[in-house]
């Protein structure tokens, strides 16, 4: 079954699904802006096109991550986003 979210008055939107090879998952496009998530459980973010300018918990440096790129954000935490072009991505949650 999928599950469609929107976040941000619509400049985020999601589509999540259970999968045999990933297990619970979610594909979406965040538009052009800064956002701030939370998370329940531990996420494994893979950006699949653009680009995210990335803060994690606990870290003072933002950091680029391109296509390709992955990167954790541990549960019960929150972690700041800067999307400079419309970008997509694949978040796995562990």
């Amino acid at each position: 079954m999928l599950n469609v979210s929107e976040y941000f008055d619509g400049k985020v939107k999601s589509i999540g699904f259970d999968s045999v090879t990933i297990g619970r998952a979610s594909v979406g496009v965040m538009a052009e802006g800064e956002y701030t998530f939370g998370t329940g459980q531990p996420e494994e973010m893979t950006v699949l096109s653009g680009a995210l300018k990335v803060l994690l918990p606990g870290e003072t440096e933002w950091k680029w991550y391109e296509a390709g790129s992955v990167f954790n954000v541990p549960g019960s935490s929150e972690f700041h986003l800067q999307v400079a072009e419309p970008t997509s991505y694949l978040c796995r949650y562990l």
